[in-house]
């Protein structure tokens, strides 16, 4: 039996999966590089952002609160992995720290509301309080604040800019004789020394965190050494001079044992407010609110300075009126996810987006196994039709006819898994029919030969038979 146009089983379909599983290899390994290097992007831009911004803080000299408040701050933001950092920068006094900030040279300042508020302030935050004491020596009491104006008046406070404000509320133009009886204390000076001067009352101007540690007015108290008197016109003079602001001595604030007051006693005073440019972001400005809300106990000084910081006045007929982020933060503390991380999350599809396109180029244009066409399959159709003619045995044609249905089968199973595009089916098509065909006429032929030379054998042997049957009668004649 011939063996001619005999061929390997042929290995296309286990080709076609492999190039199959490769492609899905890489378009699972570009997926995960594409989710990768998004993140990657993501978190860089994320770590670049909270590292990126620096804040100028101008404050008085060294040992002044502002200043240490400032280092304080700046610790802080950095113990919380914030993305702000704070510059500070240091003045003879206050006074020049906000001229500072007025210039737009700095980013932040301290100020009490009787200085000189420059016009794009914002507040971020209360950090303190400071009350007025109204003190008269002995039990001898003040019955308004125009008594004042006949009396020698010592002002006890830790700058001169209070003189100004004592003469600002007791309403006594510079220059005049009343003017004149309104003077600091010394440094240095006690409530029985300036008493026993002749001063006739001593305004004290002090934090509030501070009178309740300051035992100098108990021990005072003790020796029955003063009276603390009410500002009775402390709402009108609130509604009268801006940045005053009414306030409540509760029982027991200034000395506990006497009692001092022995009633809630009303005053005036003022408020120190740390103040940022309006300029400054809403991001900013939000971010810088939440350190300071959320870490107030390391923010407090050692004297009591910023130990009670609260939130800055939010409405519009405040003082001065808050940041809109710091406002932001007051008024919604809790956030959404995707209000906290929307700016993230459009960084992340923008990347995503990005980086998914360049991969997704360099996949089908590099990298890619193309799927085979299924015209192309035409081509070893064509080859197993010109090996027919050559076939001379049904074994032989059989063989071929096998090759022909595993290209058949590999062409339906590769259009199904993609490995086989359909360009060209119908050429495909038409030469599997043709070639098909020709193995079935092909079959025809050799079975109608092998008839044919059956029958011209069987007359031969008769005809031999017919032979011997003469030539056996001949001899016996």
């Amino acid at each position: 039996m011939s063996t001619e146009g005999q061929k390997p089983p042929t290995e296309q379909p286990a080709a076609r999966s492999h190039m199959f599983r490769t492609n899905q290899q890489q378009v699972l390994i570009y997926v995960l590089l594409t989710v990768i290097l998004s993140f990657a992007t993501v978190w860089g831009g994320r770590a670049w952002l909270r590292n990126s911004e620096t804040l100028t803080f101008a404050v008085g000299d060294a040992d002044s609160e502002e200043a240490r408040f400032a280092t304080k701050l700046a610790t802080v933001l950095k113990n919380n992995s914030s993305r702000l950092r704070l510059k500070i920068i240091n003045n003879p006094d206050n006074t020049r720290a906000l001229a500072q900030f007025e210039r737009r040279q700095a980013d932040l300042a301290v100020l009490r509301t009787d200085a000189k508020v420059p016009p794009r302030a914002r507040a971020l935050a209360i950090l303190e309080h400071d009350v007025v004491l109204l003190l008269s020596p002995g039990s001898k009491k003040i019955k308004s604040l125009a008594e004042l104006k006949k009396k020698k008046v010592a002002v006890l406070a830790a700058s001169d800019s209070s003189l100004s404000f004592v003469r600002n509320i007791l309403d006594i133009a510079d220059g005049s004789d009343a003017a004149s009886r309104v003077q600091m204390a010394p440094p240095g000076s006690t409530l029985d020394k300036l008493f026993a001067s002749g001063y006739g009352a001593v305004i004290a101007i002090v934090h509030t965190s501070r009178t309740v540690r300051d035992k100098a007015y108990e021990q005072a108290a003790k020796r029955g050494g003063f009276t603390l008197n009410p500002i009775d016109e402390a709402k009108a003079l609130e509604r009268k001079i801006p940045g005053i602001s009414q306030e409540t001595l509760t029982t027991g604030t200034v000395s506990s044992a006497p009692e001092i007051p022995d009633d809630d006693l009303d005053t005036v005073g003022l408020q120190w407010l740390l103040v940022t440019q309006s300029r400054i972001s809403t991001a900013t400005a939000t971010d810088l609110a939440r350190i300071i809300y959320e870490n107030k106990s390391e923010l407090a000084l050692d004297n009591g300075f910023a130990s009670r910081i609260e939130p800055a006045e939010t409405d519009k007929d405040a003082f001065i009126i808050a940041h809109p982020g710091a406002a932001e933060y007051i008024n919604d503390d809790t956030k959404s996810f995707v209000d906290r991380y929307s700016d993230l999350m459009y960084v992340g599809l923008g990347a995503l987006s990005v980086i998914g396109s360049i991969f997704a180029a360099i996949y089908a244009k590099i990298t890619r196994i193309a799927p085979e066409k299924a015209g192309e399959l035409a081509t070893a159709v064509l080859n197993i039709g010109e090996r027919i003619e050559h076939a001379q045995t049904l074994d032989a044609l059989e063989s071929l006819q096998n090759e022909l249905e595993d290209i058949l089968r590999g062409a339906v199973i590769g259009l199904r898994d993609g490995s086989i595009s359909t360009d060209g089916i119908d050429t495909f098509k038409l030469g599997y029919e043709f070639v098909r065909d020709q193995i079935g006429m092909r079959r025809e032929h050799l079975a109608r030969h092998a008839s044919e030379s059956g029958s011209v054998g069987r007359d031969d042997a008769h005809q031999d038979d017919s032979n011997v049957v003469i030539v056996k009668t001949a001899q016996s004649g």
